[in-house]
């Protein structure tokens, strides 16, 4: 793929992350401007975002496959941008909830439809996917800087505005840029690769449990590490804009996992770097959880290093095991069903926060993290899947 599109394709994995996270970022001064008690008070107006992040990904990625990834890339960066724009004129909570489901609609597509075309004839996907991880995790980190810069400069409308413009932009440019694809993935000739019954749907179910539970962790943390860090640096640093910058830094440095992930499962089997990453996960919340101050801060780094290290797995197991013909369709559905639960996470978010605390949160994520690596234990060994699939070829 030329250089460029290929560029829109990782900004767009940014945008798509940046934007999820706006209302996280700006949902204190949200709750103020609208009247509401609190942060936490706001959080389940959320919900209805990721609930359709997971759900709506499984006919974007059918209609990727079936109708064309090109086509429906234009959809995502004109689709987003319009409705982060819609976001900023609600004048309520219900509006709000509104608008950010629609946001959810659009944000659904890219997973599962830029991802397979990003790497659809990528020599080394382990680091494609890796290079696309650290532009998403960037956009996270973006989304914190920006927005906290932006809500004291104009306040929170604006920072929905100024991203939306942006990924319309991009859309224009990717219209222009991208080659047009002469047939949908669907009916392209591509080799055949079956696995038996037995380990296909084992190694769905893995992939789906794992990403389940990393999910799950992804959304509480992104959602909920702004009020996390204002809570456990309470005293040290009270000043939003340096509040934003450290939220920032602890994103940048946790997107490079990524990028080392990537490259490390070109290198070596699946298995094995999969359950060290959530090994380490559940050390760095159970540090997390026990402490605060600068401590804290560390061990933040330190879990969110690993959140994000175990994101490019799922995404390499659709790519290693699943042929390019169905690669949307699949990502749809293990995404739909991944994130549609843990939306429910993101909505219990506040209510948890404000009944229980910060720190049972804390252990919360530490027992999610080894749920997963315990799932990790059944995936198939590398070799076995090899097999299977150079017999098939």
């Amino acid at each position: 793929m030329p250089i460029l599109p290929s560029l829109l394709l990782n900004v767009g994995h940014a945008l798509d992350h940046l934007f999820l996270l706006i209302f996280a970022t700006a949902v204190s001064s949200i709750a103020f401007d609208f009247g509401v008690g609190g942060w936490e008070d706001m959080m389940p107006y959320t919900v209805g975002a990721f609930l359709m992040f997971g759900l709506a990904s499984i006919p974007a990625g059918r209609l990727g496959d079936l109708w064309g990834r090109r086509q429906m890339m234009l959809v995502f960066f004109f689709g987003m941008g319009a409705s982060a724009i819609g976001v900023s004129l609600t004048q309520n909570p219900i509006q709000m909830a509104v608008a950010l489901t629609v946001l959810g609609i659009f944000s659904a597509i890219y997973h599962p439809v830029g991802i397979p075309m990003l790497v659809q004839k990528s020599p080394r996907p382990g680091l494609t996917i890796g290079v696309n991880g650290l532009a998403g995790n960037l956009g996270i980190a973006f989304a914190a800087l920006s927005t906290g810069f932006l809500v004291a400069w104009q306040g929170w409308r604006m920072a929905f505005i100024v991203p939306g413009l942006v990924s319309i932009a991009c859309g224009f440019v990717f219209a222009w840029a991208a080659p047009h694809e002469s047939d949908a993935p669907a009916k392209k000739k591509t080799k055949s690769i079956q696995l038996p019954k037995n380990l296909a749907l084992r190694t769905f179910a893995v992939m789906v449990a794992t990403a389940t539970t990393s999910s799950v962790l992804f959304n509480i943390t992104t959602n909920g590490n702004a009020q996390l860090l204002a809570e456990r640096l309470h005293g040290l640093v009270n000043d939003p804009s340096r509040l934003g910058v450290l939220l920032a830094a602890i994103y940048a440095v946790a997107s490079l996992a990524q990028l080392l992930v990537g490259k490390l499962l070109d290198l070596f089997p699946m298995k094995p770097l999969f359950f060290c990453v959530l090994l380490l996960q559940i050390l760095m919340f159970g540090v997390a959880s026990q402490t605060s101050g600068w401590a804290w801060y560390a061990a933040a780094i330190g879990y969110m290093v690993m959140v994000f290290g175990a994101i490019p797995f799922s995404d390499t197991m659709v790519v290693r095991y699943i042929d390019d013909a169905m690669r949307s369709r699949v990502s749809g559905i293990r995404i739909a069903i991944s994130f549609g639960f843990s939306s429910l996470a993101v909505f219990m978010l506040g209510p948890i926060v404000k009944v229980a605390g910060i720190t049972q949160l804390m252990v919360a994520l530490t027992a999610v993290a080894a749920l997963g690596a315990v799932i990790a234990l059944f995936l198939p060994n590398e070799a076995e899947m090899k097999a299977h699939v150079q017999t098939s070829t």
